[in-house]
């Protein structure tokens, strides 16, 4: 695989990561949450939006898992492909279980305010585990969110390296060119210099035959001059 090929799987996986850990956090806090109706709705918004980019970058990994050359390379990046796709199935069975679980959570308690009404001591409590869960689902979103801001930052240097990857192809592809052009300038100059030399040869072998004949067209004028009854 190709340096400039492999920075983009790689961008392509941390980004499935980054989305991955974005989406286990939302689950968490659908698990985490008791309502209102209102806030698992907006948690459950926030995961579909999560999965949607999760789907487009796996359907970008197997879209160049299509266009490499070597069949090797092909079946590893289509592998890491399926594996991501395996866990986002995954994370929509959990986060289908968490939904349920919360809004059975928020029916039940929905069903007992109805029946015991007021604020008394067993809705404190249950206020109370619920604040300390909120806190605690907070802090573990704000270090996963953290972790995706790392993730960023890297997935925005493989970028800055692509660039320069891009650049340094395109300069080896013109010196390329370059050379192409003065091999065939080199070849051309070469068939040329032969066929001057085979030229010259001709025109010796001519020059002398053509000097043979005049001298012997000069001798034998002589000869009949010279000695007439020869």
């Amino acid at each position: 695989m190709s340096a400039y090929g492999d920075v983009h799987v790689r961008i392509c996986g941390q980004e499935i990561i980054k989305y991955d850990l974005e989406i286990k956090a939302l689950i968490q806090d659908i698990r985490d949450c008791h309502g209102p109706q209102s806030s698992l709705l907006e948690l459950s918004s926030q995961v579909k939006d999560k999965f949607n980019k999760v789907k487009k970058r796996i359907q970008d990994l197997e879209l160049m898992a299509k266009e490499l050359d070597r069949e090797s390379d092909r079946q590893s990046v289509q592998a890491e492909a399926d594996s991501q796709r395996r866990q986002m199935l995954s994370n929509q069975t959990a986060w289908r279980k968490a939904s349920l679980a919360c809004q059975l959570a928020i029916d039940n308690l929905e069903k007992d305010e109805l029946l015991h009404g007021g604020d008394n001591q067993s809705t404190r409590q249950r206020k109370a585990t619920k604040e300390s869960l909120v806190e605690s689902s907070s802090s573990i979103t704000e270090s996963l969110m953290s972790i995706s801001r790392m993730m960023a930052e890297q997935v925005k240097q493989s970028e800055d390296s692509i660039g320069v990857l891009a650049t340094s192809s395109r300069t080896v592809q013109e010196t390329n060119e370059e050379f192409k052009n003065m091999t065939g300038t080199i070849h051309l100059g070469r068939r040329l210099i032969l066929k001057y030399n085979r030229r010259e040869l001709t025109d010796k072998l001519l020059i002398f035959l053509a000097l043979a004949l005049f001298l012997a067209t000069v001798l034998y004028i002589l000869k009949k001059r010279l000695f007439p009854f020869i």
